[in-house]
């Protein structure tokens, strides 16, 4: 499983650490520091959609007025901490956040 997020986010350290302490091996990925490709975005947005830009983030609210307009795709390959964390994969099922879906998908 990969663990698609940020290392200062809590909710991706909330889920990596109840994967740990599940007994569940995780492949965490910072896509700050190993920015993902465009097709590995593509695949994602293909998944959730706009809903993968978190609109909602100080992040999101510091973009320029030009960058706030464009696409998700664009978003997210200019500032990559834009994602909605965590993302979370088996390479089959997706599942976008740390909450009870999520949970119940994973645990």
């Amino acid at each position: 499983m990969i663990l698609f997020g940020i290392a200062t986010c809590p909710d991706c350290n909330r889920a990596r650490k109840t994967f740990a302490e599940a007994g569940i091996d995780i492949t965490f990925r910072d896509v700050r520091a190993e920015p993902m490709s465009e097709q590995e975005w593509e695949v994602l947005l293909a998944e959730f959609g706009d809903n993968l830009v978190d609109r909602k983030s100080q992040t999101f609210r510091n973009l320029n007025a030009w960058m706030r307009e464009s696409e998700a795709d664009a978003q997210l390959a200019d500032t990559p901490a834009l994602m909605a964390r965590p993302v979370i994969t088996d390479g089959t099922r997706y599942t976008l956040g740390w909450n009870d879906d999520a949970k119940t998908v994973w645990l």
